[in-house]
C-alpha cells in the first residue's frame, strides 16, 4: 500500500518536512493545516515542491465542528468549506478530513448530521473534493466509528465516506472488526497511531501521547487486517501527536516513522496468511492485500558473540577483566583489538580509530542463524549499516547501527575448539592464554544508555530488526531524578538488553553484565586482585533483613562481599558492580532457580552509591568521573 504521513507527526517547516518525507522515501503526506498557515510559501509552491520531491498530498486536514448544527451555523460552516476548498484546489488536494462536532453541535441527530454531510458533499463535489467523515473519540454526539459511518451511508453522497484512524477506534475500546461491514470504497482515508496503556482523558492523551505503529499497546496488524478485507486500497497515513516528535529531528524522526509502517504492513501480511490455515488466504483477501509489503523473516537471536568496548586506551579495563577472572585471549592480527574471554562471555577491546578517549560500551555481537536475511530485514526497514574493515581471510560480519549509536554485528558461523564451540572471527586472536571457562559464563545483559528523544525509536528498532520481546517498563528514583528502563529480550533470555533513559544532566555509566557460577568466589578473588566495589550501605542490608527474614550469617556474608540480592517466587538473585571505567562498568550476576528479572528494587542503591563515588572522585579532581588508578596486567602470550 502506499505510505503517507500528516505534517503534525514532524518538527521542523513545512518545507523541512517534505524534504524529509521524501528522503525518508513516504509516497505522500498529509497537510495539517496549521502547518499552511504559518509557511511563507504560496499553496501552488508547496504543491511544486512536492511534486519535485515525488510526493502526492493525500489528505488536507482538519476541518472542525461542521455537522449537528443550526440553520445559521450551518451557512458559516459551508462559507468555511469553500475557503477550505478553494485552498485544497490551489494545492491540489482531493480529500479533506472533516472531524465529529465536539464544540458547536447542538443536534445530536444521525439524520440532521447526515443531511448536513450531504450539503457538504454537494459542495466538494463541485471543486473535485471527496469528505472523509472522522468520528473523533471525544466527538460531542459522534464518537464511534460505526455511528460515523451510519451516517456517511445516511447522507448517500458519492462524494462522503470516512476516515478511519485506529487512535479514535481503540482508545474507546470499539471492535475494529466491523471495519469490516463498511464498504472498501467508502473508507476514504485511514490513518494510524499506537498509544501506550494510560488511564487519562483521552483527548490528552491523544495530544500527547500518540506512537509510531508497533511502539504502543495496541494490535495495529490486526487493525490493518480489517482494512484489506474490506476491501480497502488507500494509504496508510500515520497521524502522531507526541511532544517528543515534534521537538527531535526532523528527517530522523521521518526515517523512524517509515520503519514502523514498513514493520506494519509485514505484520499485516504475516496475520493474513497466518488466518488461513494452509498459509494462504482467501481469494478477496488475497486480492485486497496484494499491496502488503513483506520482508524478511525474524531471525532471532542466539545468544551474544561479544560485547565491544572501545577506547584510545583500554588498559583500565583489562585491569577490571583481569580482576574479574576473565582470561586474555590475544590481539588481533591486524588491528589494534585485543579479546578477553571466560566461558561464553567475551569482551573485546578495540583502540581503533577511537575518537573517543573514555571506555565506552560501542558494540555488541549477536549469534542468529542467518545473518544475510537478517541483514535484508534490516534494510528494508532503512535500519543504517554499520561500516567494518576486514582483510583477506578475516570474517566479514554484517552489521547495522542502533538509534543509541551502538553497533551490532552478526554472526552465523562457528567453530568447534577443545572449550567449546566458538565464532569463527575468534581464530583471528593470536598470542594469548587459553580460555577454558571459569566462574564467568557469560554475557547475561547488557545495559545501553541514551537520550530521552531516541527511547521510542531504540524499543522500535529491536523489537521490528531482530525480534525482541518488550516486557513491561519500569522506573527506579535515582538521586537527580528518574531513570526509565525498558527491557528487550529474546524469550529464553539467551539476549537481554536494558535500554535506559535518564535525567538530560547526567550521564550513567552503561555497564555489562556476566553471569557466573560462583558469585561469591568471584567476589574473593576480585578483591584479592584489588578492585574495588561500589560501596553498599549497611542500611541496604537491614532492609534485606526485613524484607526477605535473611539470617546473620546470611547477611554477614553478603555485606563481606558487598553483594546485593533479590528473591521472587521463581527463584534468587546475587549481584554487584564495578566502579566505571570511563563510561563502562560491569555487573557481576548469579541467578539462582528460575529467577528471570533484574532487582528492580536494587537500583536506587546502586544509582544512589554511583552518586557518592562521582562526587568523591569530582570534588578530590576537580572533574566529574575518575576511573580508579589501576595498573595495567600483562597481554603478552606465555
Amino acid at each position: 500500500m502506499r505510505r503517507s504521513i500528516a505534517t503534525v507527526c514532524l518538527s521542523g517547516s513545512l518545507e523541512d518536512k517534505l524534504h524529509a518525507c521524501a528522503d525518508a522515501g513516504f509516497d505522500g503526506v498529509e497537510i495539517f493545516e496549521p502547518d499552511l498557515v504559518v509557511t511563507d510559501r504560496s499553496p501552488e509552491e508547496i504543491r511544486a515542491l512536492a511534486d519535485r520531491l515525488g510526493l502526492s498530498l493525500d489528505l488536507y486536514q482538519p476541518f472542525r465542528d461542521f455537522e449537528g448544527v443550526g440553520p445559521a451555523q450551518l451557512e458559516d460552516n459551508l462559507r468555511r468549506a469553500r475557503a477550505r476548498f478553494e485552498t485544497m484546489r490551489r494545492l491540489g488536494i482531493g480529500t479533506v478530513l472533516v472531524c465529529s462536532n465536539v464544540a458547536t453541535a447542538t443536534v445530536g441527530s444521525d439524520r440532521v448530521a447526515a443531511e448536513q454531510l450531504r450539503r457538504l458533499g454537494d459542495l466538494a463535489a463541485s471543486y473535485g473534493v471527496r469528505v472523509a467523515y472522522e468520528a473523533l473519540a471525544w466527538g460531542r454526539y459522534v464518537d464511534d466509528y460505526r455511528r460515523s459511518w451510519e451516517i456517511a451511508r445516511l447522507a448517500d453522497h458519492e462524494a462522503v465516506g470516512v476516515c478511519l484512524d485506529s487512535f479514535h477506534i481503540l482508545s474507546r475500546g470499539h471492535d475494529p472488526a466491523g471495519i469490516e461491514e463498511i464498504p472498501g470504497d467508502k473508507i476514504f482515508f485511514v490513518q494510524l497511531a499506537d498509544a501506550p496503556a494510560l488511564t487519562m482523558d483521552v483527548l490528552s492523551w491523544s495530544r500527547h501521547h500518540r506512537l509510531f505503529p508497533g511502539e504502543g499497546a495496541w494490535d495495529l496488524g490486526r487493525f490493518v487486517t480489517h482494512l484489506v478485507r474490506a476491501g480497502y486500497t488507500g494509504p496508510l497515513s500515520l497521524e502522531v501527536f507526541n511532544d517528543v516528535f515534534r521537538q527531535t529531528d526532523t528527517r530522523r524522526t521521518a526515517r523512524h516513522a517509515l520503519r514502523s509502517l514498513v514493520w506494519l504492513e509485514d505484520r499485516a501480511a504475516r496475520l493474513l496468511a497466518d488466518d488461513d490455515g494452509d498459509g494462504s488466504v482467501s481469494e478477496g483477501a488475497a486480492a485486497a492485500g496484494a499491496a502488503l509489503d513483506r520482508i524478511a523473516d525474524v531471525d532471532v537471536p542466539t545468544g551474544y558473540d561479544y560485547v565491544e568496548i572501545k577506547a584510545e586506551d583500554t588498559g583500565e579495563v583489562e585491569v577490571v577483566l583481569d580482576q574479574l577472572g576473565l582470561s586474555f585471549r590475544g590481539q588481533h592480527r591486524t588491528k589494534p583489538v585485543r579479546l578477553w574471554s571466560s566461558g561464553g562471555a567475551r569482551v573485546v577491546l578495540n583502540e581503533q580509530h577511537a575518537r573517543d578517549l573514555e571506555p565506552h560500551l560501542a558494540g555488541i555481537g549477536l549469534g542468529v542463524a542467518d545473518a544475510g536475511a537478517v541483514s535484508d530485514r534490516a534494510r528494508a526497514l532503512a535500519v543504517r549499516a554499520a561500516p567494518r574493515r576486514t582483510q583477506a581471510g578475516e570474517a566479514d560480519l554484517a552489521g547495522f547501527v542502533a538509534p543509541s549509536g551502538l553497533e551490532v554485528f552478526l554472526n552465523d558461523r562457528r567453530t568447534e575448539t577443545d572449550a567449546g564451540p566458538e565464532p569463527a572471527w575468534a581464530a583471528e586472536f593470536h598470542r594469548g592464554r587459553p580460555g577454558g571457562a571459569d566462574q564467568i559464563a557469560g554475557i547475561d545483559h547488557v545495559n545501553v544508555s541514551h537520550g530521552w528523544d531516541t527511547h521510542d525509536e531504540a524499543v522500535l528498532f529491536w523489537t521490528t530488526v531482530l525480534g525482541l520481546e518488550r516486557p513491561t517498563a519500569t522506573e527506579a528514583a535515582g538521586p537527580q531524578g528518574l531513570v526509565r528502563s525498558q527491557v528487550v529480550r529474546t524469550g529464553d533470555g539467551a539476549v537481554r538488553i536494558s535500554l535506559n533513559v535518564g535525567p538530560v544532566a547526567v550521564s550513567h555509566p552503561q555497564h555489562v553484565a556476566l553471569a557466573c557460577t560462583d558469585i561469591f568466589a568471584v567476589a574473593r578473588r576480585a578483591q584479592d586482585r584489588g578492585l574495588p566495589r561500589v560501596p553498599v550501605p549497611d542500611n541496604y542490608y537491614d532492609d534485606l533483613r526485613a524484607r526477605f527474614g535473611l539470617d546473620d550469617a546470611t547477611l554477614n556474608r553478603l555485606r563481606d562481599h558487598q553483594l546485593m540480592y533479590d528473591r521472587s517466587a521463581a527463584g534468587e538473585f546475587w549481584h554487584f558492580y564495578t566502579p566505571p571505567v570511563g563510561r563502562v562498568c560491569f555487573e557481576v550476576v548469579q541467578r539462582g532457580g528460575a529467577y528471570d528479572v533484574y532487582a528492580g528494587d536494587n537500583t536506587p542503591v546502586l544509582l544512589a552509591a554511583q552518586d557518592r563515588l562521582d562526587r568523591a572522585s569530582g570534588a578530590a579532581s576537580g572533574t566529574t568521573r575518575r576511573p580508579p588508578t589501576v595498573r595495567r596486567p600483562p597481554t603478552a602470550g606465555p
